[in-house]
């Protein structure tokens, strides 16, 4: 059995540290039979590769262009926004949400917020002791998930990306927040996250599910083989994926 994306709404361009311009996602996501793509760089509070605010407004003129030109496929424009703040507050604004036609958002490293020396911490530790030397202390996995949570229960957002990436985080307790917030958990392509284990704890609650391609480069948007590989070894029901179909029956 063959599965394509009907969508893939979380890609990356040259405005963060993509390797192609939006164009480029747009003419490769017609390629691989896309109804709709989304542009969904990374937020502004990242220090190395966050979008610049100012650029904003050329990439909606960019995707206003190229709707016009490729009436085939659905362009969006969107943002993965950076989850630090304890406050719960995004590196994107609540003022900024109408900018863009969806919010996704996630945990990165390089990200230092409203306290930057306790998001340092935070994000030293993550990175030097659970992300390279695989262990963590106990209040790691507290502090992670309370970031996450928050950021949940004080934005509207679409998806949730990547839940469980670079640092100790309680999946079950995530889960949970997602089911009663309406946001969407992440099967990516790119990052390893969910797991299997994770899938198999987040199933057990009322949450759909989208798998990314979280394409950093044209050519591999649309891509959807290691989500869909993982989702079927958890037992996941793949009705619950919101943007997966079957091309082909084995």
């Amino acid at each position: 059995m063959r599965y394509r994306l009907k969508y893939d709404l979380h890609t990356h361009t040259v405005f963060s540290h993509g390797k192609g311009q939006i164009e480029d996602n747009v003419k490769a996501g017609i390629a691989k039979g896309l109804k709709a793509i989304g542009i969904s760089d990374h937020g502004p509070g990242h220090v190395s590769y966050g979008i610049k605010r100012s650029a904003v407004p050329e990439m909606r003129r960019q995707i206003t262009e190229l709707r016009d030109k490729y009436k085939e496929i659905e362009i969006y424009l969107g943002v993965e926004a950076n989850i630090i703040n304890p406050s719960g507050n995004l590196d994107v604004r609540r003022d900024e949400f109408d900018q863009y036609d969806y919010i996704l958002a996630g945990y990165h490293f390089g990200v230092f917020g409203e306290k930057p020396i306790q998001a340092a911490i935070i994000n030293s530790v993550n990175y030097i002791w659970s992300y390279k030397l695989h262990r963590e202390f106990k209040w790691q996995k507290k502090k992670n998930t309370e970031l996450v949570i928050r950021s949940l229960y004080e934005n509207d957002y679409y998806l949730l990306t990547h839940p469980g990436d670079k640092g100790p985080f309680d999946i079950d307790a995530i889960a949970k927040a997602c089911e009663e917030t309406d946001t969407l958990m992440e099967i990516s392509t790119w990052h390893p996250d969910l797991t299997v284990p994770a899938i198999k704890t987040s199933m057990k609650y009322d949450v759909g599910f989208i798998i990314s391609s979280d394409a950093h480069h044209p050519s591999r948007v649309g891509d959807c083989e290691g989500g869909v590989k993982r989702a079927l070894e958890a037992g996941l029901d793949l009705s619950r994926i919101r943007n997966l179909e079957i091309v082909e029956e084995g």
